[in-house]
Order: structure tokens, then sequence, then C-alpha cells
């Protein structure tokens, strides 16, 4: 049986297995999507830094998942009184994929941007 807890270094080491150790860049903040000098359409790679190194990166690629996660923080809670200091929201939800996306001239289409609470007394909380 596979617990939450222990589902992500489980997930960690099956990765490093499969595309090498060195291979697996940790803590880089990607800010700049690289498009396809033969094709406007296609997006070739990214551009980013270390975040705990005078580092930066360039990273070239036949395909790009972009999946930075939502936009949570566009939303403002219904908690209300001590209740609001309770509220949930992911803080590393920026939107910056959608962001990045638009910059590099993706048709942003379905994108499921909405944020649904988990209901407990005077406030909400995170779902799952």
């Amino acid at each position: 049986m596979i617990n939450g807890e222990s589902y992500k270094p489980i997930i960690a080491e099956a990765a490093k297995m499969a595309i090498g150790e060195e291979n697996i860049y940790e803590r880089v903040f990607i800010f700049e999507l690289l498009k396809d000098k033969n094709d406007p359409n296609a997006v070739a790679g990214a551009v980013g830094f270390s975040v705990r190194q005078p580092k930066f990166y360039v990273f070239k690629a036949k395909a790009v998942l972009l999946a930075t996660g939502g936009a949570t923080p566009l939303f403002r809670p219904r908690s209300t009184g001590e209740a609001a200091g309770r509220t949930w929201y992911a803080i590393f939800d920026t939107g910056s994929g959608y962001y990045m996306g638009l910059k590099a001239g993706a048709m942003l289409t379905q994108f499921e941007h909405r944020f649904i609470p988990f209901r407990f007394k005077d406030g909400y909380g995170p779902v799952g």
C-alpha cells in the first residue's frame, strides 16, 4: 500500500533510475520558454536560474510540458472575521505558467481555474 507521504520519494526514485540522476535539476526557477527558430508554433526549451546557487540554465528540449499549477491567489477567500486568517490557498500557484504560455504564443483554453475549498467550522481549508 502506498501512502501519500511516501508517494513522492517512490516516484522520484523511479525517475532517477529511468533518466539518470545527472539529468535531474532541482530548485531551478524557469522564467522563459524558448521558441523553435524553425517552427514558430513550437517551444524548443526554457531558461531559468538556481534558487540556491549563482547559476543560470538554458535547457534545449524536443518537447516541453508546462506543469506549473493554477492561479488560486487570483481569488478572494469567502471566510470572514477571524476565519479569514485560517484560509488555505496555494501560494505557489501564481499563474506563472499562464504567463509563460501566453508569452510564447500558446492558445490557452479549458483551464480548470477554480478553487473548491473543504469547509470546516468558521473557515475553509485544502481539499485532498
